[in-house]
């Protein structure tokens, strides 16, 4: 008896967390993964799990000697970190949210799902002077309860059509490669400027500037999010 009502508990449990963490991915179509058909020939390199006080800066130098806007979805917990690396990009970036610390939404609850997300947000307001519209789940991990957090905090949700390098490391020239042939009109490149996998940053500093080149001599245009989205 003691065994059965276990596995009844378990089947029960697993069958709880599929419906809060796992089914509401059928609903991720409903978010942004890909600039408008009038967006035309343009793309948005976007950048994760940053700042980082070393990397981060390396980036900006890297996008302002090519004359680059992009999208930046920054951890909160590390931007309370580092808030002048934070101005430095808000001044010539778009500024998105990551959540908070950076945790999967998969093991966050409804009230801990809200904080992540409001946390954020409020942080990256305060140091930026302007609440980030725009927030990426990381991991790209959802859950039941994030949509009506992100209707409650004015924020919309944004994946990626392209990614170089996700869980598993990938060469700076692969990096490349995967981008350039996989562009697209209104392609949204995920990129990370911080270690989520490791020395990830050292891999697109080098990878970085032979995209953001090649992507220009096959006739896209750059920009943030925002503006694809606005077009």
């Amino acid at each position: 008896m003691i065994a059965r009502a276990l596995g009844v508990a378990t089947a029960g449990a697993a069958l709880a967390w599929v419906g809060y963490a796992w089914a509401p991915h059928l609903a991720t179509p409903l978010c942004v993964w890909r600039g408008p058909r009038s967006a035309g020939r343009r793309v948005a390199l976007t950048f994760d799990d940053g700042p980082d006080p070393v990397f981060t800066p390396r980036v900006l130098d890297l996008l302002a000697e090519r004359s680059v806007r992009a999208t930046f979805f920054l951890v909160g917990e590390r931007a309370a970190r580092a808030p002048d690396v934070v101005r430095a990009v808000a001044a010539a970036h778009e500024i998105g949210s990551h959540g908070w610390s950076h945790r999967s939404l998969w093991l966050c609850g409804p009230a801990r799902t809200d904080a992540e997300i409001g946390r954020a947000r409020a942080v990256l307001g305060d140091l930026t002077g302007s609440a980030p519209a725009l927030f990426r789940p990381p991991w790209g991990m959802v859950n039941a309860a994030m949509f009506a957090a992100l209707r409650r905090h004015g924020q919309r949700c944004i994946f990626w059509s392209i990614q170089p390098e996700g869980l598993r490391p990938a060469p700076a020239a692969s990096q490349v490669t995967r981008v350039l042939r996989r562009a697209h009109p209104g392609a949204i490149v995920d990129l990370h400027d911080a270690e989520g996998t490791p020395a990830a940053p050292a891999r697109l500093c080098e990878a970085l500037p032979e995209m953001i080149d090649g992507l220009r001599e096959a006739g896209y245009e750059l920009g943030t999010v925002g503006e694809l989205l606005a077009s």
